[in-house]
Formats: structure tokens, C-alpha cells, sequence
């Protein structure tokens, strides 16, 4: 998520969650979003580097890249990039290992050595929940502290509101004006284990309680 605090985990709900997207649902969502990058980028697709901020867009940048490889045929890069040493609102924590972090694009896939430069590239960010924008920012720093891109773009599943930076996602799966006293909890795993996974009907784009 964008925000220094986290929602529980899916398994921490205790029913006390509303689902406001269900799993099919996401998945038409993260079709949508894969349908806009192409068409932003109809010639230059094999220039785009998604860049899931870790913890919560690295399942949503998987995502998008595998819906990107259905529909248009094409491998783009991954990488997972954390951005814990460039925010300004905790204690900066410069050099941070593995910021800039290269990721199959499926489990189980193949892994080059190095990590793509973003010199040239269109880097896209991918973060799960949007709100203050101060992830986001951040991300550009932690992207500009490896190289000059060609372009950045921002990709997001959810866009809550609440923007105290002015950053505005070029993506956006669903706009959900969310009260302060809740959270958007997204339960995304793309990898999970199928025999400890409780299935997608457990998963969804969910509001609740804050804590």
C-alpha cells in the first residue's frame, strides 16, 4: 500500500470486511489497465519497465505484466523497487539493499543476471492503493538514483484520495473515496500455494476497520 501503516492481512479480517471488488472483478480491472498500456504505447512497448513498490504493487505489477503478455505478445520487464530510503516522512535510509530489484515475470521463470537500467526505459510504477502520493514521490527518486527515463508513469489497482503531493497516477484500476476510519485491504496473491491457498473466493479488493 502507499501509506506507512498496513491494513491486516486477509486472513486477519474476521468477517468484519466489506468486498467491494470480488476476484473476477480485479481481474477485468488489471485487463483494462493492460489494454491502456498498450494503447499509451503502441510502438514502444519493448521500452516499458513495470516497477512494482514493494510490499503491495510487486503482486499488482505480476499481475499487469502477465495480462500485458496475453494481449499483446510482448515480455516486459519487471523489477520490484523499494523506496524505504527516499521517503520524507520516517528517517531516510540511503543505500538501501536491493532497491532496484530484478523479478521473473512468472514464478519459476527465467532470471537474467542484472536488473533492466531505467536509462531510456519507460518506467512504470505500480503500487496497489494510492492515497497521500508520498510513496509515489519517493518512487521517482529511488527510479531517478538508477538513471535518466526516458518518461515515469504511475499504474495503481485502487485510487482512495486524500493527495497531500501533488501526483496524479496515469493508470487507475478504480477510483473508492475511502472514510478515514477504513482501509482498503487488497488480497492479490498471484503466487499462492495451491494447496494452502483458500481460493479466489477469499480474495478482492475489501474495505476495513481501521485499527
Amino acid at each position: 500500500m502507499t501509506e506507512p501503516q498496513r491494513a491486516p492481512l486477509a486472513g486477519e479480517r474476521g468477517g468484519s470486511g466489506t468486498r467491494v471488488l470480488d476476484w473476477a472483478g480485479m481481474g477485468r480491472v488489471l485487463t483494462r489497465l493492460a489494454h491502456e498500456i498498450v494503447e499509451g504505447h503502441p510502438a514502444d512497448l519493448e521500452r516499458v519497465v513495470l516497477a512494482g513498490i514493494r510490499e503491495g504493487g510487486v503482486g499488482v505489477a505480476r499481475g499487469l505484466c502477465a495480462h500485458l503478455r496475453e494481449i499483446s505478445a510482448s515480455e516486459v520487464r519487471l523489477v520490484a523497487v523499494d523506496v524505504s530510503g527516499f521517503r520524507d516522512d520516517r528517517p531516510r535510509q540511503p543505500g538501501v539493499d536491493g532497491f532496484w530489484q530484478l523479478l521473473p515475470a512468472a514464478a519459476g521463470g527465467p532470471r537474467p543476471d542484472l536488473a533492466p537500467s531505467p536509462e531510456g526505459a519507460v518506467v512504470i510504477l505500480v503500487d496497489d492503493v494510492i492515497q497521500t502520493g508520498r510513496t509515489m514521490r519517493a518512487a521517482f527518486d529511488a527510479v531517478a538514483s538508477q538513471g535518466r527515463p526516458a518518461a515515469i508513469e504511475m499504474a495503481v489497482l485502487v485510487d482512495r484520495g486524500g493527495r497531500e503531493v501533488p501526483v496524479r497516477p496515469t493508470y487507475v484500476g478504480k477510483n473508492l473515496p475511502v472514510a478515514a476510519s477504513e482501509w482498503v485491504e487488497i488480497d492479490l496473491d498471484v503466487e499462492a500455494d495451491s494447496e494452502l491457498d483458500p481460493g479466489p473466493g477469499s480474495r478482492g479488493i475489501f474495505l476495513v476497520p481501521r485499527p
